[in-house]
């Protein structure tokens, strides 16, 4: 059964209304719960920003069963691997083993922010791969020190190691970075149902291993409202990953997606409260062999309202898939 998963889009609420929102998903009934980890939204009109990781440790003492997870972070330019090691070993202790960290390379949208510049796209997965390997290092205990082409780590020790350590999901969009998920990854993330990834995915060593997709969906009674809604923040999701880690904020994602019409934001995310269209928009996942798919309702405002929606009609829908 493909399990069904709750977003804590950070772009769009504040860092309470996060975790009041995770709370109600897992009395919900939801599978999983995944955040994202932002510098900036995508458009002003989302509005929010907070600190990924301040919100996760909060969700992890406010819920006691659903599974958290990055969704995911970069360890390469605003990071370093080793403080995300730390980051991950703590958030795991809280959540009691609950936890993934979810990686991957980063959009310029969040990393310009430190200064350190936005490195061409061969060069992040470079660094991703580096990055990885510090971690699982440090993951493995005792004093780790290296000196790579990307990173060097100076007598580094986690003090505090969770058992289990967290599974590491790599989020993929090609064959090189399927690659580096199927040699070092513990699962898949990606955010679009292309079978062709988990097929490069399984050939690299992924065979038998999560994989994890992600759906926007728009839940409004009125379906023109939630068209509406969906059009004023979502319009930058139909770009492609090649375009949209590369723009360098808002303004840009704004310009980006000037000529984007409601009904082309309507045509991929299923829009209003009809259960059967928001079926039809997972299973292309489920189809192609996600395991789980991790929903995000658009509008921080809509959340309680979808999620209500979700317990009673959509859940027990998309449990049939």
């Amino acid at each position: 059964m493909v399990q069904i998963g709750y977003t804590m889009m950070a772009e769009q609420a504040g860092p309470r209304e996060l975790v009041d929102h995770v709370v109600a998903a897992e009395r919900a009934g939801f599978d999983f719960s995944v955040t994202s980890d932002h510098y900036f939204p995508w458009l002003a009109e989302q509005g929010h920003a907070p600190y990924a990781w301040s919100v996760l440790g909060a969700a992890a003492q406010a819920t006691s069963r659903i599974p958290l997870m990055t969704y995911v972070t970069c360890p390469t330019v605003r990071y370093h691997p080793a403080v995300v090691a730390q980051k991950a070993a703590t958030v795991q202790l809280l959540a009691e083993g609950r936890f993934r960290l979810g990686l991957g390379s980063g959009e310029n949208l969040n990393e310009h922010v430190v200064g350190g510049g936005w490195p061409a796209a061969h060069v992040r997965l470079e660094m991703l791969e580096e990055a990885v390997e510090i971690i699982r290092a440090l993951f493995a205990g005792g004093d780790v020190s290296h000196h790579g082409t990307h990173y060097d780590v100076e007598n580094a020790r986690l003090w505090d190691l969770p058992d289990p350590l967290p599974p590491i999901g790599i989020a993929v969009s090609g064959e090189r970075s399927c690659e580096l998920a199927g040699r070092l990854g513990d699962l898949v993330i990606a955010t679009e149902p292309k079978g062709e990834l988990l097929d490069a995915f399984d050939r690299h060593g992924g065979g038998g291993k999560p994989r994890i997709g992600q759906l926007p969906v728009c839940f409004d009674t009125d379906r023109d409202a939630a068209v509406e809604r969906a059009h004023e923040q979502f319009r930058w999701f139909g770009g492609g990953w090649k375009v949209n880690a590369e723009l360098p904020g808002p303004a840009a994602f704004a310009g980006a997606t000037r000529f984007v019409r409601p009904e082309d934001v309507a045509e991929s995310i299923p829009c209003g409260s009809d259960v059967g269209a928001f079926v039809e928009a997972v299973r292309p996942y489920a189809d192609a062999g996600f395991t789980e798919i991790a929903l995000v309702q658009v509008g921080g405002e809509h959340q309680r309202p979808f999620i209500d929606w979700a317990e009673k009609e959509l859940l027990p829908a998309l449990r049939e898939l």
